[in-house]
């Protein structure tokens, strides 16, 4: 037990001892600080030639500020953002930020005594001051709040939460911000000169108000960039109307995205983002689609669709789709669902071109009919003859019963796809009508079902004897490496006629 307790001993000391050379080590990182300190430096000084001329500008958006600095420079928009375009940077060491490697640092201080623990203390309040520097010159950067610091220092304690605020560039969002700010001190400045009482709390409820509000503003402010914005309201617009263009994308978008776009450069982004686009319209498949394509499709099938067999009894799944905005279709439902593509092709009545997505491996056939099935309406009765024959032609096809059911099956699909048909000529395929309930009650399903459970039987039997004979010859992991060893052991042993050998 004694021991027990000194190598438990042991393994903390190891380990605090461990902890603590970490964290000499990190708060010792001069480099990094320096580095990061430098990064600050080149802040201010890009935005030391221009902070006199923002301190003078009245709140705004960042686009319009932009514009009148590359007005008064005259220089580019580009160049002016460049030099304007500031974000709050991270203050990490390895990767680690400040606020966790001062919580760490103060707890193993209590273990340590006299110097040691001194020395740890001065290099706790070294970072802390550090980071502190670091909060205020970052909002100093934030040109449309610095003017606020000393309030702003008040309600924002956290690097994170500057980040988020220096992406902000619109003027409603900066304008609220501000007008919380300036709520928050003016209830300040008169709690100050108020003594304890009604007034006084109904001051410190403003206080906390505006400091919460001011805090929902910008964590619920949508920091994505002016490219991303623009990406999905793009794609926003094509699912919502199919065949759109690129003109007609760019003069529905709001004020702010058709200002920093054209019609070209939206047919472009389009490429990038995988639209189809067909003579220059437009078409994608929304999300809600996409996570529900099997459903999706299975509609389509029944209305524009076909479901059959061809005269050598193969199976054939085929959308249609007529015109441009039909060609565009075929393109996005093959993204998803794979398939051949047959664009452009005439019709009988020389119309409309005619646009197919058709499967012929029986493979694709039967796994998007099996997960189309439960969605099926009009042609479930299509899609259970192909499962049924194409389960026969893969394990079956041997069978006495299989042709004599295949031909069936044949002609169990004709009369689905032409029972509606009146003047169809049923004998040209020798189809008695009133055999049709014979044949749909001679499905093979059940039948195929049971032998697969016996094949599975048999599978299992195999397996259990290949175990019992690697119990019985005692076979290690070498002996018994490959399937093909395993086949060659069994054989010696059990012989051509399953008789035990000595």
């Amino acid at each position: 037990m004694q021991q027990h307790k000194v190598k438990q001993k042991l393994l903390r000391g190891e380990k605090m001892s461990e902890t603590a050379a970490e964290l000499r080590r990190l708060a010792d990182l001069k480099e990094e600080e320096e580095e990061l300190q430098e990064q600050q430096k080149e802040i201010r000084d890009n935005l030391e030639l221009e902070k006199n001329w923002l301190s003078e500008q009245s709140l705004d958006s960042h686009d319009n500020i932009v514009k009148n600095f590359a007005k008064k420079e005259s220089i580019s928009l580009t160049d002016a953002r460049k030099k304007l375009d500031v974000v709050v940077k991270r203050y990490e060491i390895e990767g680690r930020d400040i606020p966790d490697i001062v919580k760490q640092m103060r707890m193993f201080r209590r273990t340590l005594k006299g110097e040691k623990k001194i020395e740890m203390t001065k290099a706790i309040d070294n970072l802390i001051d550090g980071y502190s520097d670091h909060l205020e010159k970052s909002i100093d950067a934030i040109y449309w709040i610095s003017k606020y610091k000393t309030a702003v220092k008040d309600m924002v304690l956290k690097e994170s939460d500057l980040i988020k605020i220096s992406k902000i560039d619109d003027y409603d969002t900066r304008a609220a911000l501000v007008d919380e700010v300036c709520k928050y001190w003016e209830a300040k400045l008169f709690r100050k000169s108020t003594s304890l009482g009604p007034e006084y709390a109904q001051h410190t409820k403003q206080m906390a108000l505006s400091k919460k509000e001011f805090k929902n503003i910008y964590k619920n402010y949508n920091t994505k960039s002016v490219k991303d914005v623009l990406s999905d309201t793009i794609t926003k617009m094509v699912c919502e109307s199919p065949g759109i263009s690129s003109r007609e994308i760019h003069d529905r978008l709001p004020d702010n995205l058709m200002r920093k776009s054209t019609a070209p450069m939206i047919a472009n982004m389009t490429k990038k983002m995988n639209i189809t686009n067909v003579n220059g319209q437009m078409f994608k498949l929304s999300d809600d689609i996409k996570k529900d394509i099997y459903a999706y499709t299975a509609a389509f099938i029944d209305s524009d669709g076909y479901i059959t067999m061809d005269k050598n009894n193969n199976p054939r799944v085929g959308l249609v789709a007529t015109g441009d905005r039909g060609k565009a279709f075929m393109l996005e439902m093959q993204k998803s669902l794979g398939g051949r593509l047959h664009l452009d092709e005439k019709s009988p009545q020389d119309t409309r071109l005619i646009n197919r997505l058709n499967f012929y491996s029986q493979k694709d056939v039967f796994d998007l009919l099996t997960k189309c099935r439960p969605h099926f309406k009009l042609k479930a009765e299509q899609a259970d003859i192909l499962l049924e024959l194409i389960k026969i032609k893969k394990g079956y096809k041997k069978e006495s019963w299989a042709k004599p059911r295949i031909a069936e099956l044949f002609k169990l699909m004709k009369y689905e796809n032409h029972k509606d048909n009146r003047k169809f000529d049923w004998t040209r395929y020798d189809i008695d009508l009133d055999n049709i309930a014979k044949y749909k009650e001679n499905t093979k399903m059940n039948l195929m079902s049971e032998l697969d459970t016996v094949k599975k039987g048999n599978l299992d039997d195999a397996i259990d004897d290949l175990e019992e004979i690697t119990e019985e010859y005692d076979l290690d992991e070498d002996e018994w490496s490959s399937l093909d060893d395993a086949s060659d052991f069994l054989f010696e042993h059990k012989g051509p006629n399953k008789e035990e050998e000595e």
